[in-house]
């Protein structure tokens, strides 16, 4: 009998060159590296998420967040996963076509790939087989090849944690879209229901969505530092605690680096009436070297486009009074 074609292609998901080896991998990963299992778990994501809606798989920031959500949940504090690994060589395993980059004088080459940078320069992103377009965008096939995987390349006992990254990547996507419609607070999410799961949706959706906002750039300082592997040097802060507010909405929260977060949570530094930068006095403390946190005195911070979106006077007042002294 001639094979389906979601049985065609779960054979060839079961079928990835990777890296086997005892000493490196452990059982959970079946001995083998995750790389490709984890950058095919998280194009189904942005499939499911409906991201991707064309066939074309761009290398982009957002689908190395989800490479590295899944990295940093199932994978140890101390190990390092880099997607430019998987992507270029999937196309060895008959997954995806890359597609060159045109204004690019290098052939690809795929061994001498292993930066993001290195990744972009020669290619533009990747077309999967027609056929496998079709299964992953439907979700019901898209599903049973997203058990393929999971079954194949990991062991039982963390399956279940596996399922629950992706779920969570899905419902947080989910979460910042709604986080972005919304004009009155809405907690999303009662105290009663802070399970650990829904503490990963909010937080991941939150973040994705303030960061995004602020184009990965710091309200306060300015700064903006993304490097091609993904990751920022901003934060998503709430002006108004969840643990007091329970609000989530944009205008409750400010991208911010870490200097700057852990100086305006610790009152160091607020935001005036007409979005000035407020520093305070006890900055110039004995033994204190402030750096440039001066300089950045009464100079307007840096908002998003819509209007709607810029913090909120109430909650910068709440700030004020309560975290800033002056």
């Amino acid at each position: 009998m001639k094979p389906s074609l979601i049985d065609r292609y779960s054979s060839r998901l079961t079928r990835l060159r990777t890296d086997y080896n005892r000493h490196r991998w452990t059982a959970y990963t079946a001995y083998q590296a995750p790389h490709k299992p984890f950058l095919l778990l998280s194009i189904m994501d942005h499939f499911a998420q409906g991201m991707i809606q064309e066939n074309f798989i761009r290398p982009s920031f957002e689908l190395v967040e989800t490479f590295y959500n899944y990295w940093q949940a199932l994978m140890p504090p101390t190990s390092k996963g880099n997607m430019a690994y998987p992507f270029p060589r999937l196309q060895n395993d008959g997954i995806f076509e890359l597609l060159p980059n045109p204004e690019s004088t290098r052939e690809i080459n795929i061994e001498s790939i292993s930066s993001m940078k290195r990744l972009r320069e020669v290619c533009l992103g990747a077309r999967l087989d027609d056929d496998l377009f079709f299964l992953l965008s439907q979700t019901s096939t898209r599903e049973q090849l997203r058990a393929t995987v999971v079954n194949h390349y990991f062991a039982q006992e963390i399956r279940p944690a596996v399922l629950e990254c992706g779920d969570v990547n899905v419902k947080a996507y989910e979460y910042s879209q709604d986080l972005l419609k919304v004009s009155e607070k809405i907690a999303f999410f009662e105290p009663e229901e802070e399970s650990g799961r829904n503490i990963r949706i909010r937080d991941q959706g939150f973040r994705r969505a303030i960061v995004r906002l602020y184009e990965h750039r710091c309200a306060l300082c300015g700064i903006r530092m993304l490097t091609p592997e993904g990751h920022t040097v901003v934060e998503a802060a709430h002006i108004k605690p969840w643990s007091e507010s329970h609000d989530d909405r944009p205008s409750n929260g400010m991208s911010l680096c870490r200097l700057c977060h852990w100086s305006f949570d610790k009152g160091l530094m607020s935001v005036g009436n007409s979005y000035e930068v407020l520093v305070s006095k006890r900055v110039a403390a004995e033994n204190n070297y402030p750096g440039h946190i001066f300089t950045l005195s009464e100079r307007v911070i840096f908002k998003p486009k819509d209007e709607a979106y810029w913090p909120g006077q109430e909650n910068l007042s709440y700030h004020r009074k309560t975290k800033f002294p002056g």
